[in-house]
């Protein structure tokens, strides 16, 4: 079962209240402040994610098995995990960009 997270947008400039993650090269905005759950995505150059999730706009699932949950998929960013309680994987259903999340394993 998947529960929609948020909805996440590629920017080109500077929001409030922006976090930046080193290892990303990536701003990211708290979808929880925004009222329609938008976070919003901008990247220093060098950034290494993949192209499609420095471009495209995704939405974002939370999954209980992120294992599961890519299996057989087209796969744009293998599960990788940011946190102890968060671990994240992107992929493709036909155009559309998808983040899955699971938390807390």
């Amino acid at each position: 079962m998947a529960t929609f997270a948020h909805f996440g947008v590629p920017t080109k400039r500077k929001q409030p209240g922006e976090t930046y993650l080193e290892g990303a090269k990536v701003y990211i905005t708290d979808p929880a402040s925004n009222p329609y759950k938008i976070e919003f995505v901008r990247c220093e150059k060098g950034c290494p994610l993949p192209k499609p999730i420095q471009t495209t706009p995704h939405a974002a699932y939370i999954v209980d098995d992120i294992q599961a949950a890519v299996k057989g998929a087209d796969i744009v960013l293998p599960p990788t995990a940011m946190s102890d309680k968060l671990t994240i994987a992107f992929i493709k259903i036909g155009d559309a960009l998808l983040e899955l999340m699971q938390m807390g394993k």
